[in-house]
């Protein structure tokens, strides 16, 4: 699930900018900040390569308290979640996590999220924060009919990750919970230098890494802590400029790019994430199913990596052109430092997908710049 998502804003010019639980140790710290989706967040805080080499090498520490949770408890929460979403709810254990979407009943998609089992009745969906209101409101909505209730407890959290490979080792000296046998896609209650969280293993960078959720008041005692603790590998703090390398370069979709309410996860090549076969009716499931069958017959465009042969950098909505025709779109595009070339995700016609694919370009202020057809991800750590 994206957690930098597109910084596109539904609150008005006037309306304040919302600061997190961290905001005056951000400042403290040099940062650059800027508005993501009306909230005043760290968007660097020295070099962004430098923070995107500590991720990948060592381990970055990042504020991700603009994510909206959402509550959902009841005897029927589970069952309303299978209703509202794509996934199979009901299937995932207490403790285990789930990536899913939730689609209009057109099957576009209006947000993908992460929904974390607590317990036999209580779920916590997490959405970007561009589109946290937009996932309560359809929640509420859906929840009509089942003995279950959707609470906004977007305030109740603050939530800091740490990710890279040194993150084990610098959570484990502050925790007593049991890391090793926390599995990826999974969450336990615990302990972290003193403070009570709910301890995540998912991840946004391609590396392994923790999620911590604690309450607003306790979050600068746990940064402050996990920097103490991480001094001596390298930890350094990370702000969103890199994360969006990082899951650049991992391949993982951005909404607002990568998804959007004009593509079904069958476009977006997630497919594997509706599950026709669960017991409840959900939101979309027409639609979905002729989007499925539309895939399987008539591949739309399929999303792809793009390697640059030269230096210009690709841009979200660049066109992908071939033979002198214009056959797909630039989603996402950076300079990869891990690459040291700059790259891109693209949704190309179906013909053009298979990577190696022969003369394909990106039109990049009128020159067609030769890019490398290849499949994704870019970079994948080694375990």
């Amino acid at each position: 699930m994206s957690s930098t998502e597109s910084p596109e804003s539904a609150v008005t010019p006037a309306s304040p900018l919302r600061r997190t639980a961290l905001d005056a140790v951000h400042r403290a710290l040099g940062a650059t900040m800027t508005d993501f989706a009306g909230w005043d967040m760290p968007l660097r805080y020295g070099s962004e390569r430098d923070e995107h080499q500590a991720v990948r090498t060592r381990a970055g520490l990042f504020d991700l308290s603009h994510m909206g949770e959402i509550t959902v408890t009841g005897p029927q929460a589970a069952a309303l979640l299978d209703h509202a979403l794509v996934g199979n709810i009901g299937a995932v254990r207490p403790g285990r996590a789930r990536y899913t979407m939730i689609c209009r009943e057109d099957g576009g998609i209006l947000d993908d999220l992460i929904v974390y089992r607590l317990a036999e009745t209580e779920y916590m969906v997490v959405a970007n924060a561009s589109n946290a209101q937009v996932v309560l409101d359809a929640l509420t909505e859906r929840a009509a009919g089942f003995d279950a209730e959707v609470r906004d407890d977007r305030d109740a959290y603050a939530l800091i990750a740490v990710q890279g490979p040194e993150s084990p080792g610098i959570l484990k000296s502050l925790t007593d919970a049991d890391l090793d046998g926390l599995k990826y896609y999974a969450g336990l209650p615990g302990t972290v230098a003193g403070v009570p969280a709910l301890i995540a293993r998912t991840g946004y960078t391609g590396e392994d890494g923790f999620e911590l959720f604690v309450k607003p008041e306790h979050a600068v005692e746990l940064w402050q802590a996990l920097t103490a603790a991480g001094e001596g590998v390298g930890l350094v703090p990370c702000g969103l400029s890199c994360r969006d390398t990082l899951r650049l370069e991992a391949g993982m979709p951005l909404y607002g790019h990568e998804l959007t309410t004009e593509l079904t996860p069958f476009d977006a090549g997630l497919g594997r994430v509706v599950k026709f076969d669960k017991e409840a009716d959900f939101v979309g499931r027409e639609a979905l199913l002729r989007a499925a069958e539309r895939a399987e017959q008539n591949p739309p465009r399929v999303l792809v990596g793009l390697v640059a042969q030269g230096r210009r950098v690709p841009r979200a909505g660049y066109a992908v052109v071939a033979g002198g025709e214009v056959i797909g779109e630039v989603t996402s595009g950076a300079p990869s430092p891990t690459l040291g070339k700059p790259i891109a995700m693209a949704y190309v016609d179906a013909a053009h997908a298979a990577p190696g694919t022969p003369g394909v370009g990106v039109d990049i202020r009128g020159t067609h710049e030769p890019y490398e057809v290849v499949a994704l991800p870019f970079y994948k750590r080694q375990k």
